[in-house]
């Protein structure tokens, strides 16, 4: 997966970014986050859209690693993502 995140194939980064999405405890938080760094500044819209998709999804698990994350990325990451992210935080 953090082969696939940095790939030009749009797809393939997506497919990184959301492939932990119903692990729930069982999220590897680290490699979430390697996959999510080198993609923060990508202005594609389904790569953004993932991000937050996959935060969200993992906030229901462990909001107050989500929120840091958001907090210490919050520069880089795109409006979508942070929204998306903290959409029921």
């Amino acid at each position: 997966m953090r082969e696939w995140a940095e790939r030009d194939d749009l797809w393939l980064r997506r497919s990184a970014i959301i492939s932990q999405l119903r692990h729930r405890e069982r999220t590897n938080t680290q490699l979430l986050e390697d996959v999510i760094v080198p993609n923060l500044g990508d202005r594609e819209f389904f790569v953004r859209k993932a991000i937050g998709w996959a935060l969200r999804q993992y906030a229901r698990t462990n909001p107050a690693w989500v929120r840091d994350v958001v907090t210490r990325h919050t520069d880089s990451m795109s409006g979508l993502s942070r929204r998306e992210a903290l959409k029921h935080l």
